[in-house]
C-alpha cells in the first residue's frame, strides 16, 4: 500500500495465460457490451463517445452506475481505464504474446480501500484484501473462458 497525498492505494497484480492469439485476446477485451459476459456485477456496458464506458452495476444487492475513461496503446496491447468518480479506481491490462496460440493478460488494479468500501460495503483491511483478488481473479478466469469459446 502507498500513499499519495491523503489517500492510501492498495494495487493489486494478476495474470491469466489465455489460449488465444493476441489479435483474438486483444479484440475480446476491446467489445465492451460483452464485459457483463466476464465481469462480476456487471450487469450492462456500452461504449459511449470520448473514449469513455458506461457501467451499471449490481453488488451487494444495490444497483450503481460507472462511468470510465478508457484508453489504449493498442501498438504496446495496453488498455487503461479509470472511474471519473467514486470509488476511485485505476486499471491496466496488458497483453503479452506466449507464442502464436497463448497469450498472458496482466491485470493491474489500483484503488482506495475506503472509497471501496463506502460503495460496494464489505469487509475492511486483509479480507476486503482477499474479497477484491478473487473478484479479479474470478473475471480473469472468465475472460479467459469468453476468450477461448468466441472465436
Amino acid at each position: 500500500m502507498s500513499r499519495t497525498g491523503e489517500v492510501a492505494v492498495s494495487t493489486l497484480e494478476e495474470h491469466i495465460d489465455v489460449g488465444v492469439p493476441i489479435d483474438s485476446a486483444w479484440e475480446s477485451l476491446h467489445r465492451v457490451e460483452n464485459y457483463p459476459r466476464f465481469m462480476d456485477g456487471v450487469r450492462e456496458a456500452r461504449a459511449e463517445a470520448g473514449g469513455r464506458a458506461q457501467l451499471d452495476i449490481e453488488t451487494g444487492g444495490a444497483a450503481r452506475q460507472m462511468e470510465a475513461e478508457v484508453s489504449d496503446r493498442a501498438g504496446d496491447r495496453v488498455m487503461e481505464w479509470h472511474t471519473t468518480g467514486a470509488p476511485h479506481l485505476r486499471c491496466s491490462l496488458a497483453l503479452h504474446s506466449i507464442d502464436q496460440a497463448n497469450t498472458r493478460v496482466q491485470a493491474r488494479l489500483e484503488y482506495d480501500p475506503d472509497t471501496v468500501r463506502e460503495a460496494f460495503g464489505g469487509p475492511r483491511g486483509f479480507a476486503q484484501a482477499n474479497a477484491i483478488e478473487r473478484l479479479v481473479r474470478g473475471d480473469l478466469e472468465h475472460f479467459r473462458e469468453y476468450a477461448e469459446h468466441s472465436r
